[in-house]
This record gives structure tokens, sequence and C-alpha cells, in this order.
């Protein structure tokens, strides 16, 4: 079986990709798969502890004075699925739908990220087509911590153009991206016993998305819309928290938030979630249609003490969210954002992730220190984790400029390069590879890291022919 859809070369390896569990921190079994795939073409192979693998192909006739040219993805992918999907990331495939120009997966995240670099890596490999030595690096963990490409050491390659096929807007070429760091503010859980009818409060049906990618759109944020319906409730009856959580990774968006708490009057508190609500939909009505709040009642015995749950109340009043600063060279790019992307319970703790993001590092450590004086000021630790280095602009970019004149030789209209306001692997490999002239691009695709991930059909297949199309013209 296979998806019957156009470029069929690259189509069938994404969907053999798709078969094998391959979220962030459990690569192996993919990490494998591509090993075995170079073995039986007979290309040399490496696979470092890391799980990252790097095939290398000899040259096609008359490319053999060409300098080599290093392709570059990630294996690992985000798992996200719909809250009533029976889905197992670590043993089911992907389930692909084909409708019209669009891929989707159903109720979990596609893969496309990186899946659609991958497959078309292992097309180059596998078919007879124009091109210098490649150097195909596939890494691992890039949905978290970039600790595959963090790993790759100076020496382990020798190409001088690197291709990062990890963009989501066709047309665009980046050549820069943000650095950033993960945040973590603790606060120890002070229980005392309660009694009565407490509410559950679940907050769903946002957009979410990638919070780099994604941040400028205005989203909601469920962990932030969650604690401004808990401060509507304080304003009308006491309240004490009971258990919160929300989102899923640090990278994107929330989408999803529930908590349990204790009140004093639960008309009021009813009352008060009913306005708030309105005043939520409102807000968000454009950027976020979906927006749902469910209450309902539940039994309790214990809730956070009355101490704890006003410093939490203050703590989220103060939180800055999402874009915090717009650069000043590039037009409509976020130079500095945060998103307070998970909240979790866990060894006697409140925890709450923050992802920072900036092309400054200047304004990154002021966004930082914040979080860290509110954190404390509230009664809580603070600690930071996942630092990663941004990738500067260069003013001399030869394989940019070859990548502009392909494409509008290819398609006859004029390609832009651009800033990405998310972290890129290109950050830690040109630290390992300072000389090495850096690209990164790839097709149109929607809402990663969301149940709504789709890609274009069409975009690939033009993605797919200019690479092809970039590789010859590299003599």
């Amino acid at each position: 079986m296979s998806l019957q859809i156009e470029p069929q070369v690259v189509f069938d390896w994404f969907y053999q990709i798709n078969q094998i569990p391959r979220e962030s921190g459990h690569e192996k079994a993919i990490s494998d798969f591509l090993v075995q795939f170079a073995k039986e073409r007979n290309l040399e192979v490496e696979q470092d502890d890391c799980w990252n693998v790097i095939i290398r192909k000899p040259a096609s006739p008359g490319y053999e004075e060409a300098e080599p040219v290093i392709i570059q993805g990630h294996m690992d992918m985000v798992c996200v699925k719909a809250e009533d999907s029976l889905h197992d990331f670590s043993k089911d495939p992907i389930e692909m739908l084909v409708e019209g120009n669009i891929l989707r997966a159903n109720k979990t995240t596609l893969g496309a990220d990186d899946g659609v670099a991958v497959a078309m890596q292992l097309a180059l490999l596998d078919g007879d087509y124009q091109h210098p030595a490649l150097e195909i690096l596939v890494t691992t963990n890039e949905e978290t911590t970039m600790a595959g490409a963090a790993a790759i050491q100076a020496g382990q390659l020798q190409g001088t153009r690197l291709l990062n096929i990890d963009g989501e807007e066709e047309g665009v070429f980046f050549t820069s991206c943000a650095g950033g760091a993960t945040i973590s503010s603790h606060f120890a859980l002070e229980k005392e016993a309660v009694s009565g009818t407490g509410l559950r409060i679940a907050i769903d049906g946002l957009k979410g998305g990638h919070s780099g990618m994604e941040i400028h759109k205005g989203r909601a944020n469920a962990n932030i819309l969650l604690f401004r319906i808990l401060s509507a409730i304080q304003g009308k009856t006491a309240l004490r928290m009971v258990s919160l959580s929300g989102g899923s990774r640090d990278n994107v968006i929330p989408s999803q938030a529930r908590a349990d708490i204790w009140v004093e009057k639960a008309e009021s508190a009813q009352l008060a979630i009913e306005e708030m609500v309105q005043v939520l939909q409102a807000e968000f009505q454009t950027s976020d249609p979906g927006l749902s709040v469910a209450v309902e009642s539940v039994q309790l015995d214990e809730a956070y003490t009355q101490d704890l749950t006003k410093r939490l109340l203050r703590f989220f009043s103060l939180l800055p969210n999402g874009v915090q600063a717009l650069s000043p060279d590039i037009k409509g790019l976020v130079q500095t954002s945060l998103n307070n992307a998970v909240l979790f319970e866990k060894e006697g703790h409140l925890v709450l992730q923050t992802s920072l993001r900036s092309s400054k590092s200047s304004q990154l450590e002021e966004l930082a220190d914040q979080l860290e004086q509110l954190a404390e000021s509230a009664g809580g630790s603070y600690l930071r984790q996942n630092d990663y280095p941004s990738w500067d602009f260069e003013v001399d970019s030869p394989l940019r400029d070859q990548c502009l004149a392909v494409y509008k030789e290819v398609y006859g209209r004029q390609a832009r390069y651009d800033a990405v306001h998310a972290g890129l692997e290109c950050g830690f490999l040109k630290e390992a590879l300072p000389e090495c002239d850096m690209i990164s691009y790839g097709p149109n695709i929607y809402d990663v890291h969301s149940t709504k991930e789709h890609l274009e059909i069409d975009s690939l297949a033009r993605v797919w022919a200019f690479t092809k199309a970039l590789l010859a013209s590299m003599r």
C-alpha cells in the first residue's frame, strides 16, 4: 500500500517512514531503518550515539570536481492527537488522508515536519539524478532539545554547502533563525483538606500550532485563558485550586487546559465563567473560533492553600505571553516572543514550562530575567534549560543567490529570503561548520504541531523539482 499521489517517488518514502514510530526521544527504530536502507544500497553510512545518521553518495558523472553538498533534515516528529483518538504513537503508523491537494492525518499530527525532508533524502539516494557528492544528514531530537544537531562535530562532514529542508513556506529561503531557551517555573504544592463539591473547567477547541512559526497570528493560549477565567471567578467568590494542567510540548501553543477548583459559591462561580467565556469568544472569534469551555461538578477532599492560590493568580496575571518585540530590520518578523506552553504537577510541584525565542540575545536575557523575578516574587523557583544558538544572517551567501536564481528559472517567479522566528538546527550546525554556506526551505505545511497539520501536495512536488534542479546546477 502507498499514497497514490505525485511525486510518487517521494510520497512512497514518506508513507514508509510514517509506518515507523518516531516521536522525539524515541528515534532508534527510524534511525536503524535509515542505516539498513544505506547498507542495502552499498552506501557509506554512520550512526552515532544520538542515533543521528550520515549517508554518503558519490557524485554523479560530470560532478566529480564539485564540492560536496550536505542535505539535512530531522527524523523525529511532534506527536499530538485529538482527545478522542485511540492512536498510540509508540506503535501505530500515522494514518494519512488525501483530500484533493491536501495530505493530512486522522486526528494526529502528520509528521510532514520533518518527514518530507527524510522522504526527499531517501528519494535522492535511491534514484539516478545529477548532483555533486552528497552527505545526507538526518538528525534526532529536533523538536525537543536539538541534541542531535548539537552533537555534530567539526570534521564529520566535508560539504561546503548545506540544504536544510525544514521550512514550511514554499518560495521562502530562510537565512537566519532565532535562538532560545526553555524556562521552568516551579511552585511547591501546599495543600489542605476541604469539603464540598468543586468544579472542573476544561478549555478546548483552540488552534494551537508552532510557537515560533504561528506566534504572530495571535492565537489563544489555553493556559493563559484558564487563569483569566480563574481570576474572574475570584472576583465573585472565594476559590482554591485543586489541580492544574495544560499544553503538551514547549514548542506548541497550548490548545487545551484544565483546572479542578473549590469555590465557596458555585452559582457565583458559574456566572463568572459564563461572562468570561463570552468575553474570550468575542476576543478570539477570528483566530480561534472553535474555543469552548466545559464545566462540570467534581468531588474533592483537598485543595491548594489560600496563600498558594493567591500567589499563582498574581503570577499569571503579570506573566507576559506571545509576541514581545518585532524586528526593526525585517518587516513583519517577530524578534522576541514567549510561549507559556506546558502546565503540570510533578513531584510535589506545579511546573510551568515557558519557551523563549529571540534573534537578539540581549532581549532573550532580559525576558529570562523577568520570568525569574516573577517566579521568585510569587514564592517559586526558576530553572533554565535547553538553550540553543541563533543562526546569524550572512551578507555574502553564494548559495542564497543560487537558490533564488534557480527558483526563478524553474518557476518564472521571484522567490525571497527571510529570517524565521524559530530555532533551526542550522544554529548548531553552523557552530560545527562555520565555513559552510547554509539555506533552509521547504514546501507549504500548515498548522504544524497540531492535529490540523496538513501538507500541500503540489507544493511538495514543486520543491522536489526545485531541489533536483538546484543540485544539477551545482557543478
